[in-house]
């Protein structure tokens, strides 16, 4: 009867290996699935100039754009190692959060003028604009 007993253990143990093995072998595959389709999507956007859109049963689909995707660790020492040195301020390309948030402050910007004319309540922008010109000092210290 221990026999039976064991056998049964063994397979059980044996079953929930491979329900863990399986697990995370879907959700790598979701994930370079889904990066993939990403990088499609900024391409299309990129040379096409308008959004894909997802099929009908996908309700969301979010990415940043101009985030590149990790370099594998080979392509990774190989720019370490040709890049001698730290770049030069004029060379080096400006921080896309930066030119993100400088955009979004512009629009906050134009938004509480628009406001302003119109009569509106300003403080909510107002607050909105002094956040993000935090963000922005905290971002150029860096």
């Amino acid at each position: 009867m221990s026999d039976v007993i064991s056998d049964y253990q063994k397979w059980k143990q044996q079953g929930e290996d491979l329900r863990v093995q399986a697990k995370q072998a879907m959700e790598a595959r979701f994930r370079t699935l889904l990066t993939e389709a990403a990088q499609i999507s900024e391409e299309y956007r990129a040379d096409f100039g308008a959004q894909l859109k997802p099929p009908v049963q996908i309700t969301a689909f979010r990415y940043k754009t101009g985030v590149k995707a990790k370099k594998p660790a080979a392509k990774k020492a190989a720019a370490a190692a040709a890049a001698p040195g730290p770049v030069p301020a004029a060379t080096a390309k400006p921080n896309p959060k930066v030119a993100s948030l400088q955009k979004r402050l512009a629009a906050a910007k134009k938004k509480l003028e628009d406001a302003k004319s119109a009569g509106t309540a300003t403080r909510p922008i107002e607050d909105k604009i002094y956040e993000m010109e935090d963000d922005l000092r905290l971002l150029t210290q860096a």
